[in-house]
């Protein structure tokens, strides 16, 4: 698979009140490739959104390099790079700026030009795509917090992404509206190829990804897929993270000496071995 963003020894450090330059991403090399899902994960302050607004110009790098589409990202390319990218956010409402539903999934695309039926041809996909058709004409703000948020992913994929980019986009969702959106992601991934970079904290989500890298205090610790990331079990934690719910019962019900015939990542995984072994008979 071709690459379709890296950073190359990326650091950034913000200036505080007093003067003081606090760093926030130091060093940082990885590369994602093209239909990839990568997942950044860490906790809070460990530079994962930092990280997200360099990859989209909001932030330039002070050392290293951000490559988009093998390319250096730069000032005078970054219009270009941003109508390839769709962004998602942690709070659907901080982007709505349309007065409907469809008037806002426009926005984007009358802001870069396209033709007004190619226009009405992508908002009408992308609202299908997301099952929120019929909401075209209801005010954004009168939507549930997994409609809202399904809004905004249709506001990115109407400008035909070749990435999708979702900083902390479930978080502030109930568990239905976070497994709404997941859902709606993989099955988007599984019928275009798209390739989605996930900032996020849910390390149930984090189980979706191809690979995961791991930030712990600006720097890049760890890399791998999920079940070699999660497999570190203590090492992960001094990075300030968790494991998955059902990887800490799996151990717990072995210690307590139920047979189990391995770690399970997944709930799902855990209820059919608990079924299957020891319920069903």
């Amino acid at each position: 698979m071709k690459e379709v963003l890296s950073l190359d020894g990326v650091s950034f450090a913000y200036e505080t009140e007093e003067d003081v330059f606090v760093q926030a991403v130091q060093d940082v090399s990885f590369t994602v490739r093209d239909g990839e899902w990568v997942s950044i994960v860490g906790h809070n302050g460990s530079g994962k959104s930092t990280l997200a607004k360099l990859m989209i110009g909001l932030l330039f790098p002070a050392n290293g390099i951000v490559n988009v589409f093998l390319d250096p990202l730069t000032e005078d390319n970054l219009w270009d790079v941003r109508s390839q990218l769709g962004v998602v956010f942690q709070n659907p409402d901080n982007q709505f700026v349309g007065a409907t539903v469809q008037d806002d999934v426009a926005f984007a695309l009358e802001n870069n030009g396209v033709p007004y039926d190619e226009m009405q041809t992508r908002v009408k996909q992308a609202l299908s795509d997301v099952g929120m058709s019929s909401y075209h004409s209801h005010e954004p703000h009168h939507l549930s917090g997994g409609q809202k948020q399904r809004v905004a992913i249709a506001g990115a994929l109407a400008m035909n992404p070749k990435i999708l980019i979702l900083d902390e986009a479930t978080s502030m969702l109930d568990p239905q509206g976070r497994s709404e959106v997941i859902e709606l992601i993989t099955s988007l991934r599984r019928t275009t190829g798209l390739t989605v970079i996930s900032i996020t904290h849910d390390l149930e989500e984090v189980l979706l990804a191809d690979r995961v890298f791991v930030m712990n205090q600006g720097r890049l610790a760890a890399s791998g897929t999920p079940t070699s990331i999660f497999e570190q079990g203590s090492k992960l934690q001094e990075h300030g993270l968790d494991l998955p719910f059902a990887l800490r019962l799996s151990q717990l019900l072995r210690n307590a000496g139920l047979p189990l015939a391995g770690d399970h990542m997944s709930e799902k995984e855990l209820v059919n071995e608990l079924w299957t072994s020891h319920f069903s008979k």
